[in-house]
C-alpha cells in the first residue's frame, strides 16, 4: 500500500472509532465488527463489516453513521458498506481495549 492510500486507512480507521452502537459502549472498530476496509485506485472505499446480531435494532443508524463519516473525508469518492453476517461475530474478534472497557478481562 502506497504512502498515499495508507494515510487515507488511517483517517478511515480513525472516523470508524468513533461511530458507536448506541447499545454498547466501545466503538464499532474495536468491537471487532469492521471485517474489511478497500480502497481502490480511485479512492473509492468499500467496507466490509457486520453486526453483534443481525436483529440488532440500531442497525440503520449504525449503517447510516458509518457512510456519512466516511463520506465526509474529502480524499473519498465513494463509499460502499457490505453488510455481511459470515463469518458471525464473536466476542473473540473484540480487540483487547474492547474487551478491557466491556470487563471481559
Amino acid at each position: 500500500m502506497n504512502d498515499e492510500l495508507q494515510k487515507l486507512q488511517d483517517k478511515i480507521v480513525v472516523l470508524l472509532r468513533t461511530v458507536y452502537d448506541p447499545e454498547i459502549p466501545v466503538n464499532i472498530y474495536d468491537l471487532g465488527l469492521i471485517y474489511d476496509v478497500d480502497i481502490d485506485d480511485g479512492n473509492n472505499v468499500t467496507i466490509e463489516m457486520t453486526f453483534t446480531s443481525p436483529s440488532c435494532p440500531a442497525a440503520d443508524f449504525i449503517l447510516m453513521d458509518v457512510q456519512m463519516k466516511i463520506e465526509s473525508i474529502p480524499e473519498v469518492n465513494n463509499v460502499d458498506l457490505n453488510l455481511t453476517f459470515d463469518p458471525p461475530w464473536d466476542q473473540s474478534m473484540m480487540s483487547e481495549e474492547a474487551l478491557l472497557e466491556l470487563g471481559f478481562m
